[in-house]
């Protein structure tokens, strides 16, 4: 106890006690997902369409690449999550990973956007790079997680309060959104202005892009640093020194029910969020005939709502709670999501209004399963003793991963045996058969929307309202004030 009562005067006022946190505590939290999100966000959009249409890869390569770089991103979430939480140095558990992670982080982000010479055979060429972009995509996720992880798992230790967390969500989610829409302002600048190969204008996007990815992650670790160490001194005192072996913690965390239902919803919802993502340049280009110049305007009409929209979802959540703000922005998502297979060439101004339509739900499926993840981690506290927010996040994130990482490795699979013809660098855009634009409607349209539909199944029965959290708090206080007396 002595520990925490030491710290008092070095520390900001909104650290010890309050749930409630400053404003800077927010902003720079919030800073912290900038990075992840830029980098991201560029992958989700292009990366699909940049080695087909850039680097002259097939499409099932392509998708093989994506695949084979989300299933390590997935392996080595839980084990980098489990070292989180059994770190120990002066800054804390988390802290330190964000620290030395975010140069390396931005270094290989920006050699995935490279296209090496390898050999003048084309095939020859053609599978040295496959293999260049696997080892490139290994060792970048491999940064991503040491640097986003613990960051996501530093939630929880910043505030307990119900309302607070979903505050604090807001901010990191801002940010998040903020910097997707920031990429794709800056790749339309670089792709209308910049009269060079389009090889280098990805270089230039790439390098703006790594800059700014990397010193956000600084800011956001100077900027909680003070919170986060309270907490760690505080928490330090009562924590239980036993530790579960991991085949233990894997049982306890998937016998956790409602742990399971905020998987299955995070899954669903990032499923419709990253295959509409990844399809949506050809559709844009291939389909209603736009240039390459015009998708990254599409794109921000659904990351601009979807920004605008966190602000207002969490005015709502205050009120009726997470559960209902999920239903209301999942329903306008799924009526946008299924009208993108009926879309005609023509129907452009309509293609805009549904792409800010489906922004109202893509907003929910930032804010709503990462407010959930912290009351899962609480009822686990409640139940064990322990509290483990990395094996949580950890394995949260690799079981979306694995269904990420197969959804899209189908979606270029599905175009490659749909007839999808890729581009040879230096040459104009081939014309795509019947069956490809069909495939590309189809990856769209129905494929997101019954993603979507069974997410809101499974959030319909997820068990912990407002009520049954503000118990959970109230339980653990009490085990908390009784270790505190025997002391």
């Amino acid at each position: 106890m002595s520990n925490t009562s030491s710290s008092d005067s070095s520390v900001p006022p909104d650290t010890l006690g309050s749930q409630k946190l400053s404003l800077s505590t927010k902003l720079a939290y919030g800073a912290g997902d900038l990075g992840p999100a830029i980098t991201a966000n560029l992958g989700v959009f292009f990366a699909l369409f940049f080695f087909t249409n850039v680097a002259g890869l097939s499409a099932g390569l392509a998708g093989s690449i994506l695949m084979i770089g989300k299933i390590w991103d997935a392996v080595n979430d839980p084990m980098v999550g489990v070292l989180s939480d059994r770190t120990k140095s002066r800054w804390g558990r988390r802290l330190p990973w964000m620290l030395y992670g975010a140069i390396p982080f931005g270094i290989f982000f920006f050699l995935q956007w490279i296209v090496p010479n390898f050999s003048a055979d084309r095939n020859a060429n053609n599978w040295a790079l496959f293999w260049y972009y696997v080892v490139i995509a290994i060792l970048f996720n491999i940064f991503y997680t040491v640097v986003n992880l613990p960051y996501t798992a530093l939630t929880p230790e910043l505030t307990q309060d119900y309302n607070e967390r979903t505050s604090l969500n807001s901010f990191r989610f801002a940010f998040s959104i903020g910097g997707s829409i920031l990429s794709l302002i800056l790749a339309q600048l670089i792709f209308a202005l910049l009269k060079i190969p389009v090889t280098q204008q990805y270089l230039v996007l790439a390098g703006i892009c790594t800059i700014l990815s990397v010193l956000p992650l600084f800011w956001c670790v100077f900027g909680v640093r003070d919170r986060i160490l309270a907490y760690e001194a505080e928490h330090s005192s009562t924590e239980h020194s036993e530790q579960i072996p991991i085949p233990e913690q894997l049982r306890i965390a998937f016998s956790n029910r409602p742990f399971l239902f905020v998987v299955g919803i995070y899954l669903f919802s990032w499923l419709g969020v990253q295959v509409t993502a990844s399809i949506l340049p050809y559709f844009v280009v291939n389909w209603m005939g736009l240039p390459e110049a015009q998708f990254p305007q599409v794109a921000i009409a659904v990351q601009g709502t979807a920004l605008v929209m966190l602000f207002v979802w969490k005015a709502i959540s205050d009120r009726v709670g997470k559960k209902a703000v999920y239903f209301m922005g999942m329903a306008l998502w799924i009526i946008a999501q299924a009208g993108l297979f009926f879309l005609q060439p023509s129907q452009i101004g309509l293609m805009y209004i549904l792409a800010i339509l489906a922004g109202f739900g893509v907003s929910t499926a930032y804010l709503i399963p990462w407010s959930m993840m912290p009351d899962v981690i609480e009822l686990d506290e409640l139940e064990t003793g322990q509290r483990r927010e990395g094996v949580f996040y950890g394995f949260m994130v690799l079981l979306q991963k694995f269904g990420l990482a197969l959804g899209l490795f189908l979606v270029g699979q599905s175009l490659e045996m749909a007839g999808f013809i890729e581009q040879i660098p230096g040459q104009p855009t081939p014309t795509q058969p019947e069956s490809a634009l069909f495939a590309i409607r189809l990856a769209i349209g129905p494929l997101p929307t019954v993603a979507l539909i069974c997410g809101l199944i499974l959030a319909y029965f997820y068990p912990i309202t407002r009520e049954v959290h503000a118990e959970i708090l109230l339980k653990l206080q009490e085990r908390k004030s009784g270790l505190e007396r025997r002391e």
